[in-house]
């Protein structure tokens, strides 16, 4: 049984003449009757009773006739999805984004959603333990992390995205409310806030570099799994904190202020990750989307 078959079937039964069902199939009407005849051998009844003047469908001919639509409808159905999947019109991603990642590839999302909205996103967080096998391993078609996250694999292409400056994140108490700058120095006087090493390895390492450069011990250290921990304890003048810029950005501005950090050049790069393998058909649209924002190292998030 093939596609044509039932669809000079569905033809005779509509119609109830050969050459009709032969004209709207653009075939003999030969070929009608072959394939008449090759339906009723496969199923072993017939399907139409015929005289000199009349096609008349049988009990089982109106049987097949919704299934035999159904089949058409559903294939043709499919065709269509693929076509449009392979052209990048449908389908589905799954991006990744490692907790310090948010601002950016949510304004690429957006732009995306705009452009494409057949095409559904799905936004996962990423797990940091095994970075190699979270782009890979065929979970993420995109990740979003730290350049310095990224493991050497040849089977990984990335994109730099941009490069973010660090800032200070301290309780309105603190500042009277006023977005004054802040330096390393005066750190030694506060309790310092950070999201822990293993939720955010590159910007806890980067920060300790920093401490290491001016020489500082905190007066106290507390760690955070959670962002929402960590802003409302700095909420609650608990400490001071250091994020990305466009991170810190996501913390009460009723509660918290954002103050440059002022005797520091400070930046984290940030990539979208993904394996060479991906063949995502929708994945090229969403490269396109990226690399609209992307600059390179030249992209920096300024104050």
């Amino acid at each position: 049984m093939d596609i044509n078959q039932l669809n000079c079937f569905i033809s005779v039964a509509q119609t109830l003449n050969f050459s009709e069902a032969a004209r709207r199939n653009y075939v003999s009407q030969s070929t009608v009757s072959r394939y008449i005849g090759e339906l009723e051998k496969e199923f072993g009844v017939q399907l139409f009773t015929r005289s000199h003047r009349d096609v008349i469908i049988t009990n089982e001919g109106k049987l097949l006739l919704p299934y035999a639509i159904d089949i058409v409808n559903t294939l043709s159905k499919a065709k269509t999805v693929i076509k449009q999947m392979r052209d990048g019109s449908t389908g589905k991603l799954t991006i990744g984004c490692d907790v310090t990642s948010l601002s950016f590839p949510s304004k690429c999302i957006a732009d995306f959603n705009r452009k494409y909205p057949g095409i559904g996103v799905e936004l996962k967080p990423l797990d940091a333990a095994d970075r190699s096998q979270a782009i890979t391993g065929g979970e993420y078609d995109f990740c979003f992390m730290p350049r310095d996250m990224v493991p050497e694999n040849s089977g990984i292409e990335t994109i730099v995205t941009h490069t973010e400056p660090l800032v200070f994140v301290v309780s309105k108490r603190e500042t009277g409310g006023k977005k004054n700058s802040l330096g390393f120095s005066k750190l030694a006087e506060k309790r310092l806030l950070l999201l822990s090493e293993s939720i955010a390895p590159i910007l806890f390492m980067e920060i300790m570099d920093l401490l290491r450069t001016f020489h500082i011990s905190p007066d106290s250290q507390l760690s955070f799994d959670d962002l929402s921990s960590l802003y409302l304890a700095v909420s609650a003048g608990m400490g001071v904190t250091i994020l990305p810029k466009s991170l810190a950005g996501f913390a009460s501005p009723e509660q918290t202020v954002c103050c440059p950090i002022e005797d520091a050049d400070t930046g984290i790069a940030y990539v979208m990750a993904w394996a060479k393998s991906n063949l995502n058909p929708v994945a090229s649209r969403f490269k396109e989307a990226v690399r609209k924002y992307a600059q390179g190292d030249d992209n920096v998030y300024g104050l």
